[in-house]
């Protein structure tokens, strides 16, 4: 199969099962709950002060903030979509952590810009504690952004301990001459 559709299909997948799971929380929770509605499992009552479902809007970026920006946060969807279509096949197949981060955040971006375009906002409806609102996309925006600065992390150490096996490696070596 030729790489560049593997890789697509690899990202797509990631993206669509994001999108999918965002998608169909949302429409639960606007056809189940009335708007600022809330809801909780009676047996977990006991999490209602730190814990619950809440029907809620955003017409801004992730958990709440820039509110009345919906039309640069679409335009910006746009963007970020296109920017991690046209780099994701750039990405070498070994760095696993900058694809699943990618994935994620295509996922996320793509589920809030459906929801912008079709009902001109985003529902959100995870609340915990005093946290803002917020909703799968968001929540796999923000994982894939840690997702990538761990691997940046991690890479950075195996470089430096790569870096240092050559320089000892190289000091031996001119020892021994």
């Amino acid at each position: 199969m030729n790489r560049y559709l593997r890789d697509y299909l690899t990202l797509w997948g990631l993206a669509g099962a994001i999108i999918a799971l965002d998608q169909w929380t949302k429409w639960l929770v606007r056809e189940n709950l009335p708007f600022q509605g809330t809801w909780l499992p009676e047996s977990l009552s006991w999490l209602s002060p730190y814990a619950r479902i809440v029907h809620w809007y955003n017409s801004g970026a992730a958990f709440g903030m820039f509110q009345n920006g919906n039309m640069v946060f679409t335009i910006l969807a746009f963007i970020v979509i296109a920017a991690i279509l046209f780099y994701y096949p750039q990405v070498d197949v070994s760095d696993w952590s900058l694809r699943l981060a990618m994935g994620m955040q295509l996922g996320g971006a793509t589920g809030n810009l459906i929801d912008r375009l079709l009902i001109g906002k985003v529902t959100d409806f995870v609340s915990v504690g005093t946290f803002p609102v917020f909703n799968v996309a968001d929540a796999s925006i923000s994982i894939g952004v840690v997702v990538l600065l761990l691997g940046v992390w991690i890479k950075e150490i195996n470089d430096k301990k790569k870096n240092n096996m050559i320089e000892e490696t190289e000091t031996n070596v001119e020892s021994s001459q």
